[in-house]
């Protein structure tokens, strides 16, 4: 069953986060999969100034939007400015989003094959519950294998590449940060983090679906 530890705010989770994932690195695991949004930028600012031997660890993505690599829309981009460029990890394996959803998720799963099991899973989560490009009631969620391409995302862009929920559950660790009660549209309608979070506690939505998940929420995010 999940576990879900609620902080006082969005830099206490982001302090959480960076420790653990350090602390999961030094205790031996190889392979962290990052994830993109905005939820994890302070994370990965924080996690530049641990210690950690960058020289063993192979880094890799949870998903990605079918745009160039250096685009504003890139989770890769992202990683690189604010993590991958300031510690060097041995190797980083990055989606190639623009060869376009199905050749993109094909040539990943041989990445992801090589790497399975992977030891650590960073994700963030959505208002609606989607974690990575997995969103609630998407053919997605049934797909085989470790990759899959999504052609018509709701939310934009609409072409992704995502590792499955099968890749995500097999994992050694996962690790879901949830922060703030979300966009103000959302709140207003009654979703929000806070519903995303409650979801997730009853076994709904893709981020309810992966039980072995560790959950860093602030207390907006909590309902709190």
């Amino acid at each position: 069953m999940a576990e879900f530890t609620v902080l006082a705010d969005a830099e206490d989770v982001a302090e959480d986060a960076a420790a653990d994932i350090a602390q999961a690195l030094r205790d031996g695991a190889r392979t962290l999969v990052l994830t993109g949004g905005t939820s994890p930028i302070r994370c990965y600012e924080l996690l530049t100034e641990l210690d950690v031997e960058w020289g063993r660890v192979s880094v890799l993505f949870g998903d990605e939007r079918c745009v160039p690599p250096l685009d504003p829309e890139s989770n890769y981009r992202m990683a690189k400015e604010s993590l991958l460029d300031r510690v060097n990890p041995a190797t980083v394996y990055r989606i190639p989003g623009e060869l376009g959803p199905d050749e993109g998720a094909d040539a990943y799963a041989e990445v992801v094959a090589a790497a399975a099991p992977l030891d650590f899973v960073l994700l963030g989560v959505g208002e609606d519950g989607h974690v990575g490009s997995l969103f609630p009631g998407h053919a997605a969620l049934q797909a085989d294998g470790l990759t899959v391409g999504i052609h018509d995302s709701p939310k934009p862009p609409p072409e992704r590449v995502t590792l499955t929920l099968e890749a995500i559950r097999d994992a050694g660790r996962v690790l879901i940060l949830a922060t703030g009660q979300g966009k103000a549209e959302a709140v207003a309608t009654g979703a929000g983090k806070a519903q995303a979070v409650a979801m997730a506690r009853r076994g709904e939505g893709p981020s309810g679906m992966i039980a072995n998940a560790r959950w860093l929420i602030d207390r907006a995010a909590a309902g709190q």
